[in-house]
């Protein structure tokens, strides 16, 4: 792992800050699922309809849930029909602690626009990055790659912060995967 020129001190300084600022002001939340935590959510909770608003994409949706702290996400992606596909769209909706709603909000800006491969990739080398129980990736071009999400590596080292930062991300790949499956039915 690179120490980007900075102390220990001086990285989880970073980290600390990005987190805050990411889960003040998240990027790409909007309103649109039933609260399950709430207990009148009703029965008809998690069945909502959310439509493409692209003509040309395909929407998909999940929602993931950590029972472990109470964080929940529900993470919805319209991928493109046209090869390869690319996710145009990507907003997400829930609550939680500091570091699944900040990872959430960077995972957004990284991965919309891409192509869903690339966005896989994405999802991989941050799965790496939380294995690494908070030694970082070996490959600076990998850490590159993930922008504001290297500072997650902080949370690395802490098995109950992991869950909460890959909510967000697990719940990406659901939603793609359930895209896809659209497609081909």
């Amino acid at each position: 792992m690179s120490d980007f020129g900075m102390g220990e001190d001086d990285f989880e300084q970073m980290y600390q800050e990005v987190i805050l600022e990411a889960s003040k002001h998240p990027h790409g939340k909007e309103s649109f699922a039933a609260d399950l935590a709430r207990e009148d959510a009703g029965a008809k909770t998690g069945e909502m309809t959310v439509r493409a608003s692209h003509e040309y994409c395909t929407p998909g949706e999940s929602h993931q849930f950590n029972p472990t702290c109470g964080d929940e996400a529900t993470v919805h992606v319209e991928v493109s029909d046209a090869e390869p596909h690319t996710i145009e769209h990507v907003v997400w909706d829930g609550h939680g602690c500091s570091i699944s709603q900040a990872s959430l909000s960077i995972m957004v800006d990284l991965v919309e626009g891409k192509s869903v491969d690339d966005a896989m990739d994405l999802e991989q080398l941050f799965h790496r990055l939380m294995e690494s129980r908070g030694k970082g990736l070996d490959d600076e071009n990998d850490e590159d790659k993930l922008e504001d999400a290297i500072v997650f590596q902080g949370a690395s080292k802490y098995p109950m912060r992991i869950k909460c930062a890959l909510l967000g991300w697990e719940g990406l790949k659901d939603a793609l995967a359930k895209a896809l499956a659209a497609k081909n039915s």
